[in-house]
């Protein structure tokens, strides 16, 4: 098994365009390959996988022990993983969880994204930089994004040549490259009525801007030297899970787990006004419900499945919508299921964000877990059992988070592993 990293020194250098690029350039000329992405992220695995074919699994240093990241990592084909943020960036204090422990855990090399598009000579000095900063962090290539011209680039690779690290590629400026984004992200891959002519074009261009031949040179063999982590158990054994652009937020391992565990697992779409198949337990995932707030509002077979359903458990957007009512951006209150004594708005947004340590205080779990906030709601009413204690990735204590009521429960708290 072999892999290779692609990183940056900052968030928005275009790590993802070129990943995709590459995924598709690499499968346009029959070579096989799968991809990961570092980080608690939804939507760009999605991107990889409509470019390579493949399941994108997430690698999150922070939330997973080593054995997790090796297990995860681990297949018959070789490996292309993109990085979060800038290549040493990670969780307070001292950025654990970077891009960078998952090379080490991997020991794999990295290859660096450098925007050069407000930069020419300097661009010697962040690379030469990133590339001494750790010892035991392996850069060992650089590919140049948004070049301006044959001329810059030129500037470009004359500053690099003593550096002593090859230059794989220049992508030069292009509009076409360029995605649109949400709050959390991306605009989710199922929205894009352009996606396959996108990745179609970033692979074309990609493929003719980087050194293909060069870049696959550079994978080594991932590392397979810790025990096997214990696994997530499922919560329950028939589970029913809301799948839709409402709710698309669900990590494929954690599912892929409770397979192989021996639990059922069953999809279904509250936009598409569906009921969840007989079942122990129906999960609402994350993803964007506000956006369709009136519509979920509207949906009486899915209301009603949902209230007559053995156990609910939601997460962020699938939380809020167990509550009594759901705000929207524009003010208008929406009616949910009345699962929970909750109310949610994001007529006035507040970004809560980080790693979450959990401590269940009954519910579905019973051990500690990892997981993440990132969501702009703001909660007007929140009363009963608290689901979890919970700390930051510092372990500084945070209010209690989620909610009990029976065998309802919901927090929006994104699971991402066992802590223990």
């Amino acid at each position: 098994m072999k892999g290779l990293i692609i990183t940056a020194p900052n968030s928005g250098g275009g790590k993802t365009t070129i990943t995709l690029g590459l995924l598709r350039a690499l499968r346009d000329r029959g070579f096989a390959i799968r991809s990961a992405k570092s980080g608690p992220d939804y939507i760009d695995p999605r991107f990889h996988e409509a470019a390579s074919g493949e399941t994108c699994v997430n690698l999150d240093a922070w939330s997973m022990s080593v054995g997790r990241l090796q297990e995860l990592a681990a297949g018959d084909a070789p490996l292309l993983i993109e990085g979060a943020m800038g290549l040493f960036d990670g969780a307070p204090p001292m950025g654990k969880g970077a891009t960078a422990d998952v090379a080490r855990a991997l020991n794999l090399p990295c290859v660096l994204i450098c925007d050069v598009s407000k930069q020419s000579q300097s661009v010697a000095a962040v690379v030469e930089g990133f590339s001494r900063h750790a010892a035991d962090v392996n850069v060992v290539g650089v590919i140049l994004n948004k070049v301006g011209s044959p001329r810059h680039e030129a500037m470009l690779r004359g500053a690099l040549e003593p550096v002593g690290l090859p230059v794989l590629g220049a992508v030069y400026r292009d509009a076409k490259l360029e995605t649109p984004s949400r709050h959390l992200g991306l605009v989710q891959a199922n929205e894009r009525n352009d996606l396959e002519s996108f990745i179609d074009y970033s692979g074309n261009i990609i493929g003719k801007s980087v050194n293909i031949d060069k870049l696959t040179s550079l994978f080594e063999h991932l590392s397979q030297n810790q025990a096997k982590p214990k696994t997530l158990l499922p919560p329950a054994q028939s589970i029913a899970i809301a799948s839709d652009e409402a709710f698309a937020f669900a990590y494929p391992h954690l599912l892929d787990a409770w397979k192989k565990s021996g639990a059922s697992l069953s999809f279904f779409s509250p936009l598409a006004d569906e009921a969840p198949e007989q079942s122990d337990l129906v999960i609402l995932p994350g993803g964007y419900p506000e956006l369709h707030a009136g519509k979920l509002a509207s949906n009486q077979t899915f209301i009603n499945a949902l209230r007559s359903a053995e156990a609910v458990y939601g997460e962020c957007g699938g939380y809020m919508t167990m509550g009594e009512v759901l705000i929207d951006a524009d003010g208008h209150p929406h009616e949910m299921l009345g699962l929970l004594k909750l109310e949610t708005s994001f007529a006035k947004r507040k970004l809560h964000l980080g790693y979450r340590n959990l401590s269940p205080q009954g519910g579905l779990w019973d051990i500690p877990l990892n997981g993440h906030e990132f969501h702009y709601a703001t909660t007007l009413k929140s009363e009963g059992q608290p689901l979890f204690h919970a700390t930051d990735a510092e372990g500084t204590h945070l209010p209690h988070m989620g909610l009990i009521d029976g065998k309802h429960s919901g927090s929006f708290a994104h699971i991402i592993d066992r802590a223990d």
